[in-house]
């Protein structure tokens, strides 16, 4: 399919290495996709689900022994420590190779090595990157085919450029001991062995989109960020984009496919989806940020998804979907799972495989972080301009966390490097669905704790060399929100959901000059009666309370904000101290 010289040689010594039985190509055509479903189902690796009511729908079951991303299993080999940094697990990269060489010696013999030349973006577009992800998994073929642009388009738009991202994924024996997720910036090269999971061996998703592509836009003068992308158009038909940050549980795909309450609704107001997890940023040559979403499918977690938390997330799932360790419906061969609705199916096949009475059952009928992997393309409000190979300008850029008493529901930050200190001081408290104790601040700055691939400390400094680049008037206007604020009984104080709309068109305006705030300690707040409540069942009283900000609950922050921002030494750049002093002065004022 390809002349590629770099290409064809680093082929020729992974196959040698990982010794396949036979090499195939993979051209992105819809006739060898089926084929590959077919024999994906003949030999038990994925089930074919009920084709009259989920067209195109197929199942797959993982071991119970690898069934979500492993942090401790994953590494940034950088040539120092120092350049991967405190949060990454570090090996020397000579080392490492040396380690995953030997387990990767033979490891595809027997089997059939699948090569998959893939776009993150659209192809062609300035933005885009390309990959070569090589894989012993039909699995593997058929998730990126929906995840992401593969195929020969893939590889006549690469020709004879050695910028590739050279990926490498064996299921050899999915044993957890011997499993490693690894990237090597410096190489663009990514190996993944003894996995079978998505988020492990979908080398596109965090290892290229975050990882690789983190280190590479620090390089080349971008950001790849762990941002949705959400267009939000109002009655005249004029629509503003917003990327938004958030860790987990903490509704980032229910607000990038956000549905407006009735309200807003009968007035006009849309929303449309471009991105629901990763944004890559550039500078356009009008000096304003624009962001495309480097995917082209949805990796969404199943369990909470529902017809009343996300609608548009649901429609996307129901036809050419791959469902991952959910339960399975034996009546008519459907799915099912935790949050879907009240009604387990009585005959049903839970996601380890056991026939089981849903009903009487007592466990989970589907593994928690279960997942299905949709095209976007299925999305009712996926955006017209998804694959604008420009992107969309960015407006505003959104923080947010779980937060019961510190955060307010919303505020802005003063400038360009404010914000960033407030994204990089970003953080959650743990809820009961985590083990360990509940309330508990784990501080994961831009919600890129995980996925950052370099030394965090740097990337601050990257962010912030970033707001030099653009036009100060041009640049987006920085916030944080936090839905979950309580009241002393423990309760939500703010309705959430749809909702949280009424938040962005505050958020909006004040990128439009248009509603006004009241400056605070910690930054700009909506100033009483800025934010719509019409048709919302809140006091005046309530709102104040969710904008207050508690100077002791604060000062007890900062402590741990200093704590957490020791560990950076003295690579933490002087702006991100600076901004530390600003609030800790502020609140003692």
């Amino acid at each position: 399919m390809t002349n590629n010289k770099v290409v064809l040689d680093w082929l020729r010594e992974m196959t040698d290495m990982t010794k396949p039985d036979q090499v195939v190509w993979i051209d992105g055509s819809e006739a060898q996709l089926e084929a590959l479903r077919a024999e994906a189902v003949s030999t038990g690796e994925m089930i074919k689900l009920n084709q009259e009511k989920l067209p195109g729908c197929y199942y797959h079951r993982t071991a119970e022994n690898d069934v979500a991303r492993v942090e401790d299993r994953t590494f940034i080999c950088t040539p120092t420590k120092e350049e991967a940094g405190p949060i990454n697990n570090w090996m020397d990269p000579v080392e490492m190779y040396a380690k995953l060489k030997k387990l990767y010696a033979g490891s595809m013999i027997g089997r059939t090595m699948y090569v998959i030349p893939y776009s993150m973006g659209p192809v062609g577009s300035p933005f885009s990157k390309i990959g070569i992800e090589l894989t012993d998994s039909i699995y593997v073929v058929l998730n990126m085919a929906i995840m992401t642009r593969t195929g020969k388009a893939v590889i006549d738009a690469l020709g004879d450029n050695a910028d590739f991202v050279k990926c490498l994924h064996a299921k050899k024996d999915v044993d957890p001991e011997e499993r490693y997720i690894v990237q090597f910036p410096q190489d663009s090269t990514i190996w993944s062995i003894n996995s079978a999971y998505g988020g492990n061996v979908l080398l596109g998703k965090k290892c290229f989109a975050l990882r690789i592509a983190s280190y590479l836009g620090m390089k080349e003068g971008w950001m790849a960020e762990h941002m949705l992308i959400l267009g939000l158009e109002n009655p005249q038909g004029e629509v503003k984009y917003i990327c938004a940050a958030f860790p987990s549980a903490c509704g980032k795909t229910n607000l990038a496919m956000l549905i407006p309450p009735e309200y807003l609704k009968k007035k006009g107001y849309k929303v449309w989806t471009v991105g629901d997890d990763i944004s890559w940023l550039r500078i356009g040559p009008d000096g304003r940020l624009y962001a495309i979403n480097p995917e082209a499918g949805f990796f969404g977690v199943a369990p909470g998804t529902s017809e009343k938390t996300n609608f548009n997330a649901l429609a996307a799932t129901k036809k050419n979907t791959i469902f991952t360790n959910v339960a399975i419906n034996n009546d008519d061969n459907t799915v099912w799972w935790e949050g879907l609705d009240k009604n387990p199916p009585e005959n049903c096949t839970e996601w380890t495989g056991k026939q089981v009475n849903g009903k009487t059952f007592d466990g989970k009928l589907a593994h928690p972080n279960s997942r299905f992997t949709a095209p976007a393309v299925n999305c009712p409000c996926i955006s017209s301009e998804f694959e604008n190979p420009q992107g969309v300008p960015i407006s505003a850029i959104v923080f947010g966390g779980r937060r019961a008493k510190t955060a307010p529901l919303v505020y802005q930050a003063r400038d360009w490097n404010h914000g960033v200190f407030v994204g990089a001081t970003m953080a959650s408290e743990t809820t009961a669905a985590a083990a360990g104790a509940v309330g508990v601040v784990r501080r994961d700055p831009m919600a890129m704790k995980p996925f950052v691939g370099y030394n965090m400390a740097d990337y601050f400094a990257h962010w912030l060399e970033m707001g030099t680049k653009m036009d100060a008037d041009k640049a987006p206007k920085i916030f944080h929100v936090n839905w979950f604020r309580q009241d002393e009984e423990g309760n939500f104080m703010w309705p959430g959901f749809g909702d949280n709309m009424r938040v962005l068109l505050w958020i909006l305006d004040r990128c439009e000059g248009k509603a006004d705030a009241v400056e605070s300690a910690i930054g700009y707040l909506p100033t009483e009666g800025a934010i719509d409540t019409t048709d919302l069942d809140i006091t005046p009283e309530v709102l104040n309370e969710l904008l207050s900000v508690d100077k002791d609950v604060w000062m007890e922050d900062v402590k741990d904000q200093k704590e957490y921002f020791a560990q950076f030494g003295d690579r933490l750049p002087s702006e991100i101290k600076n901004q530390l002093e600003i609030l800790e002065r502020n609140l003692n004022k």
